[in-house]
């Protein structure tokens, strides 16, 4: 079985879905590794690196296509990407099926048995497979560096003989993967950390790593998963009231709602923004799906009466080393866990399997995607 690592092609993407040390693991595997030439030179990982860990390069991106039986992307493919692959190959990237519907679609048409890892059910199993996870600890990390170079000030306590510097206080809104090491990284930088979630059940969590947990008199919001509903408009009304004071008071603040498959809950509005003091940050990592912050450009930085508002999206590839490495590691285990002795083998018994599995002999068999794509046709 070949497994082929195409060049990613999307503006501004600098991961690779596998890294050498993984080509190594897959070929400890029996599997055949193709790389195109290049795949890894945006993520500091060159040719010969792969070639010393096994796998073969392969000139263009045609070639990887046409031999490959698995192939490992990390945005979702193109149209033209689709049409390139065997039919019965096996694809596993990010597809954001709610947003991606015709490629989606496209996916079925050509027999490609496509597997989503933001589908990934996020079970004790799963965990060395859920990259969803383990690239929201790269944004978040990324994300409070990002404010503290913007931001005019200091982030931890100085005391100086020229005077006593007061610490940042950063707001984290939204105690996920990514607002738990946003709060540890803004807690190691020295800041004064605040942070607020709609599920009660992180409090513990986000006391564990030194900052202080928002408690507010409203009805906690935990749906499937461990993930947050979606919220009702009079709830993320009254939210906004409540935390109105919280985000005036911030130096920085970062924003990290998100609900899949849908568009990310307004967290901070017009009004909020206008209070912050000017020279505050704001970096908003929902900014894929629409941003928290009322406002935001995806894709933009924003100067909204001195108030920076950083809508940079796709955070974790600023850090492509280790962004690439830990995305990686869960592409080969899941990529391993639909093989045995080097040919594909398929147990859609298996809850991963069945699971992130979107598109299966010619047709949509995920359920979550199949509504999904029903909702955003509405």
């Amino acid at each position: 079985m070949n497994v082929a690592v195409p060049k990613e092609i999307t503006a501004g993407e600098r991961r690779v879905a596998l890294v050498p040390d993984g080509a190594q693991k897959l070929a400890a595997g029996k599997l055949s590794v193709l790389v195109q030439s290049g795949a890894g030179r945006p993520a500091f990982f060159p040719d010969e690196a792969y070639e010393k860990a096994g796998a073969r390069l392969v000139p263009d991106a045609a070639t990887a296509y046409t031999d490959g039986n698995a192939l490992l992307k990390v945005q979702p493919p193109t149209l033209e990407e689709v049409g390139r692959m065997q039919a019965g190959a096996v694809l596993i990237s990010f597809l954001q099926p709610a947003w991606n519907g015709e490629v989606v679609k496209a996916l079925a048409r050509q027999r490609v048995t496509a597997f989503s890892l933001e589908l990934v059910p996020r079970i004790s199993r799963a965990q060395s497979i859920d990259a969803l996870s383990s690239q929201a600890n790269v944004a978040g990390y990324k994300a409070v560096l990002m404010a503290a170079t913007r931001l005019g000030k200091f982030f931890p306590l100085l005391i100086t003989a020229a005077g006593t510097v007061a610490p940042a206080r950063v707001l984290v809104l939204g105690a996920g993967v990514a607002g738990l090491q946003a709060i540890a990284t803004a807690r190691r930088l020295g800041a004064i950390v605040e942070a607020f979630d709609v599920r009660p059940a992180v409090k513990e969590e986000v006391k564990s790593l030194g900052a202080t947990f928002i408690e507010l008199p409203l009805e906690a919001q935990e749906g499937q998963g461990g993930y947050a509903r979606e919220q009702s408009p009079e709830f993320l009304r009254r939210q906004q009231e409540l935390l109105g004071d919280r985000v005036a008071a911030a130096d920085v603040v970062i924003t990290t709602a998100a609900i899949p498959g849908r568009r990310a809950p307004i967290l901070v509005t017009r009004e909020m923004v206008a209070r912050m003091c000017p020279g505050s940050v704001i970096v908003d990592l929902a900014a894929e799906t629409g941003g928290n912050t009322e406002g935001l450009k995806p894709g933009e930085v924003l100067d909204v009466g001195g108030v920076v508002i950083d809508g940079t999206r796709n955070i974790p590839s600023t850090v492509p080393v280790h962004a690439s490495q830990l995305y990686s590691r869960n592409v080969t285990n899941l990529l391993l866990l639909l093989v045995k002795d080097g040919n594909l083998n398929l147990n859609f018994d298996d809850e991963i399997v069945k699971g992130s599995c979107v598109t299966h002999g010619g047709e949509l068999v995920h359920p979550r995607a199949r509504e999904l794509l029903e909702t955003t046709r509405q």
